[in-house]
């Protein structure tokens, strides 16, 4: 049971900063925007942050069961990849530009 509870637990933490963040941030009224953009994006970093620290508190303390430690080590291990992709993808370190071209080349041919 604990391990279903922190499975959902994560899968909601995951919907709210990638659903629910540019969700929020991007409701406009009028032409006027509520949030930023890089607000919303330190939001969605700070979001990853805090799931990394709460899954990483919650398997040094607060798990005693060997395979619900383990499984918020794997948790802690996604947030911490979604982080560095996050942060590597703000900074310019990678795009998708080749995705946006295969997909209009494929457009274009069939």
């Amino acid at each position: 049971m604990q391990r279903f509870l922190i499975q959902c637990v994560n899968c909601v933490l995951l919907a709210i900063i990638f659903f629910g963040i540019p969700a929020v941030t991007g409701v406009q009224f009028g032409d006027w925007q509520i949030f930023a953009l890089p607000q919303a994006r330190r939001l969605m970093l700070w979001g990853l942050a805090l799931a990394v620290a709460g899954n990483a508190v919650a398997a040094l303390g607060l798990i005693k069961g060997r395979k619900e430690r383990k499984l918020c080590w794997e948790w802690t291990a996604v947030f911490i990849g979604l982080l560095f992709v996050q942060y590597a993808y703000l900074r310019g370190y990678f795009n998708f530009n080749w995705l946006k071209q295969t997909l209009l080349w494929f457009q274009k041919h069939l």
